[in-house]
């Protein structure tokens, strides 16, 4: 027998085998580098890749568009436009996390453990904390996870498929376990997110399973040009085999609804809450806004490249589900009285926007797509960037976050600069003009007038003007209410923080003031509709 061995394009791969083998330098650090040293260590080599990530991104989406690029199908990835352009957001993304995951304040803490290993209130965890000890295996598990985000949605075949999605769930289970306060909370978070990350595996897997049945391949390509018919099996008609188009629809919804539990889409949502609340702050942003991304432009192109031609038959259940998702975020967050809890209910109600884009499946909705998984995502991590600078104060000094909504009572007089970039992020949620979050929901939402989604888009409208409700109820209690006691402190960030939440706001307002490059360049990177 003879072996063929595969073509592999390892230019194409050079992005992501960067922030690989900064990952795998990183775990090094941890097991031969002198405990104190580690922080500043992974930090620096944490922000190098990711800087030298992009340099690279750069250069291929160059060789991309001069049409210089093979691909490399053999091996389960596409190098495309869109798939430069997913990586380059989700690096973004990248880059403002690991800032405020490397943050350290004024009083020398982080977010996480001092040892996470250590047991919730035992003497072991004293002695660590006395010690001066951070968690710095942080570093590589996020570094793991943002490899993953960047080849997600570049897969061509659902064995990859799976494989990315637990490359980038499998560090966000540990890291979310890692809070240096409130711990159990965090650890309760964190299993609830894996026992239900596993069902989305479980549904994905399933529908892989079916649709490999159904063809005979795993390849989007192949999926794309229907089903085959495979000798031995009974006859066919016009080349399709009876009974196999419900085998096939069953497959392409299993397969959605893997995703859709990733996205935090209702009724898939029921674990986001629970974890955005528990996990450390900064792994909430990363987590909100990079694993949203990479999901959304994952469905994108498989809905686009396998789904399509199934879109009639699924547009009952996603228009059901884009209208259940909107409600449920809308209904819901304005009701909450924490914080992160609120920004997890916004987050679900903005699925339900993008899930727009997924039902009028048009290029600019691609487009639009693309857009609003950078303003978002930008806003979404400046955001908890803020968060976690404004905690509790026990005897004077500085606890767990304080995410109450009456504890941001009067911010703009303790820290008128956080305040402020907290409004503009909220006001980019709530699609304020001259923000990145209105050019991207007008982006959406005139994709979906187009694509026959109107009355989507009117309830997405309606949705859109009730959240900025509980978002300006955050505004006025900033700026028109008066502090109560002394219970909570802003503690002063030591500049990764601080940078990464001056950098998203600029972004923010860019976004919105002066769309247009970022327009022209992701208008290039939206596939054509096969």
């Amino acid at each position: 027998m003879s072996f063929t061995a595969p073509s592999i394009q390892w230019a194409g791969l050079v992005p992501v085998l960067i922030i690989l083998g900064a990952a795998i330098l990183g775990v090094l650090i941890e097991a031969l580098m002198p405990r104190r040293a580690r922080h500043l260590a992974q930090t620096a080599l944490a922000v190098l890749a990711i800087l030298g990530a992009m340099v690279a991104i750069v250069w291929r989406w160059g060789v991309v568009v001069d049409g210089r690029a093979p691909g490399y199908p053999v091996i389960g990835f596409n190098e495309d436009n869109f798939g430069i352009a997913a990586q380059g957001i989700v690096l973004i993304i990248g880059l403002l996390s690991i800032l405020v995951i490397s943050d350290r304040t004024e009083i020398g803490d982080s977010a996480f453990a001092a040892q996470a290993a250590d047991r919730p209130g035992s003497a072991e965890e004293s002695e660590s904390i006395h010690a001066g000890w951070l968690a710095t295996e942080v570093f590589p598990l996020a570094l793991f996870s943002l490899a993953g985000m960047m080849l997600f949605p570049v897969v061509s075949d659902l064995i990859s498929l799976f494989v990315m999605l637990e490359l980038v769930s499998l560090p966000l289970y540990v890291m979310a376990a890692m809070a240096r306060h409130r711990r159990l909370l965090s650890q309760e978070a964190a299993m609830k997110y894996f026992v239900l990350g596993a069902f989305a595996s479980a549904f994905l897997l399933m529908g892989s399973a079916l649709l490999y049945g159904a063809s005979g391949s795993v390849f989007y390509n192949d999926l794309q040009n229907g089903v085959r018919v495979q000798p031995g099996l009974a006859s066919a008609v016009d080349g399709a085999i009876a009974g196999v188009d419900w085998l096939v629809l069953a497959g392409v919804t299993l397969v959605l609804v893997g995703l859709l539990f990733k996205i935090a889409a209702a009724p898939f949502h029921a674990w986001s809450p629970d974890v955005y609340q528990g996990a450390p702050t900064p792994v909430t942003g990363f987590m909100a806004a990079g694993v949203k991304a990479t999901a959304f432009l994952t469905l994108v192109r498989f809905f686009y490249m396998v789904g399509g031609g199934l879109s009639w038959d699924l547009a009952p259940a996603l228009w059901a589900i884009a209208i259940l998702t909107m409600v449920v975020g809308t209904v819901v967050g304005i009701v909450q009285r924490d914080v992160k809890r609120m920004l997890a209910y916004s987050a679900i109600a903005h699925a339900g926007y993008m899930l727009i884009g997924i039902i009028a499946y048009n290029q600019r909705a691609i487009l639009a797509i693309l857009f609003y998984c950078l303003a978002y995502g930008i806003a979404t991590v400046g955001a908890f960037g803020v968060i976690s600078l404004v905690r509790e104060s026990h005897g004077g000094g500085a606890g767990a976050e304080a995410t109450g909504l009456d504890d941001y009572r009067g911010l703009a007089r303790r820290s008128p600069w956080l305040a402020g970039a907290m409004t503009v992020f909220l006001l980019s949620f709530a699609g304020i003009p001259l923000t990145g979050g209105f050019i991207g929901k007008f982006q959406l939402f005139a994709a979906g007038i187009g694509g026959g989604a109107t009355w989507l888009v009117v309830i997405a409208v309606a949705s859109s003007a009730a959240t900025a409700f509980f978002y300006l109820r955050l505004v006025v209690l900033m700026y028109f209410r008066t502090p109560e006691g002394e219970g909570v402190t802003v503690v002063d960030s030591q500049g990764m923080a601080a940078a990464a939440i001056t950098m998203a706001v600029l972004a923010t307002i860019a976004l919105g003031v002066l769309p247009q490059a970022a327009l022209t360049v992701l208008g290039d990177a939206a596939m054509l509709i096969p």
